[in-house]
C-alpha cells in the first residue's frame, strides 16, 4: 500500500473544513461554539479539525435542514460516546428519533393549513368574531398568549407517546 503524501494531514484548518462542506468559516465558529463541534490549536493558535468533523458537521446541517433545532441536535450528539461523529447506527437511531417528532409537526402544519384555509374563506379575518377560530371570543376570555397552538402542540406531542 502506498504512503499517504506528506501533504495529507489528520488535521484539517477551518477554511478547508468550510471548503468541503459548503458552509462559511463563521458557521464552523458557530458551530463550535454552540458545542456541536470541537477543534484543538495549533502552535500558532489556529483551529484544526480531525478529519471525521466532515460527517458530523453533514450530519448537523442534514438535521438542520429537517427542522431540527441546533440544541435538539447538540443533545443528540452529546449522546453518543465521548462525543464520537455520528456512525451509520448512530444516524438511524438519530434520524428515526427524528421521525416521530418531524410527523408531529407535519401534522400541526396540515391541520393549520386546513384551519387557515377555512378562516379566510370567509372573509371576516376577525380574531374576536370569527366563528371558526374563536367562538363567542373564549380565547380573549382566557387571557393573552399563544394558548391554543400551545393546547394543540401538547395534545399532538402526548398522541404521539
Amino acid at each position: 500500500m502506498p504512503a499517504l503524501p506528506s501533504t495529507v494531514s489528520r488535521f484539517l484548518s477551518v477554511g478547508e473544513v468550510a471548503a468541503r462542506c459548503g458552509v462559511s468559516v463563521s458557521t464552523l465558529h458557530f458551530y463550535e461554539a454552540k458545542g456541536l463541534l470541537r477543534a484543538v490549536r495549533n502552535a500558532g493558535n489556529h483551529r484544526r479539525y480531525r478529519r471525521d468533523v466532515l460527517r458530523r458537521v453533514a450530519v448537523i446541517r442534514i438535521a438542520q435542514r429537517a427542522g431540527i433545532p441546533l440544541q435538539e441536535i447538540a443533545r443528540a450528539l452529546d449522546t453518543l460516546p465521548e462525543r464520537r461523529t455520528p456512525t451509520a447506527r448512530d444516524w438511524a437511531h438519530l434520524s428515526a428519533r427524528w421521525a416521530s417528532d418531524l410527523d408531529v409537526r407535519i401534522a400541526q402544519l396540515m391541520q393549520l393549513r386546513d384551519e387557515l384555509s377555512a378562516c379566510i374563506g370567509c372573509g371576516c379575518l376577525s380574531i374576536t368574531d370569527c366563528p371558526l377560530r374563536n367562538p363567542e371570543d373564549v380565547l380573549g376570555v382566557e387571557g393573552a398568549g399563544p394558548r391554543r397552538l400551545s393546547t394543540q402542540l401538547a395534545q399532538a406531542s402526548v398522541a404521539q407517546r
